[in-house]
């Protein structure tokens, strides 16, 4: 399961930007998981709540925010949500020329003390 090493490598990054920043806390941290992303934004989600516990973000507000997947039809050029990556566009029923959306895996914002 790469979401735990994923999650290690979360809390290492407020670690390292407490350290730079003098901060003895991290307040709150934000991140985006995307559909597409090859992350189990569930999965990724119980391993960090494991894995804080007597970590730099063990008192943070932890927010997860799910980008869906978003595909650009070649054959009609309409934009449609897309779940997966083999998903076909609803109008046509072609595959999506182009991904334009839900690949992001990120630390958004975090808030240090």
């Amino acid at each position: 399961m790469h979401e735990f090493s994923m999650a290690i490598e979360v809390i290492n990054l407020a670690q390292r930007e407490a350290v730079k920043n003098k901060a003895n806390s991290i307040q709150k941290i934000t991140i985006e998981v995307g559909d597409l992303s090859g992350v189990d934004a569930d999965a990724f989600e119980s391993a960090l709540g494991l894995l804080v516990k007597d970590s730099i973000l063990d008192q943070a507000l932890v927010t997860l925010i799910r980008t869906p997947g978003l595909g650009r039809c070649n054959s009609c050029n309409d934009e449609f949500e897309m779940n997966h990556r083999m998903a076909t566009c609803p109008k046509c029923q072609c595959f999506p020329s182009e991904i334009s959306g839900g690949e992001e895996f990120r630390v958004v914002s975090l808030t240090v003390a």
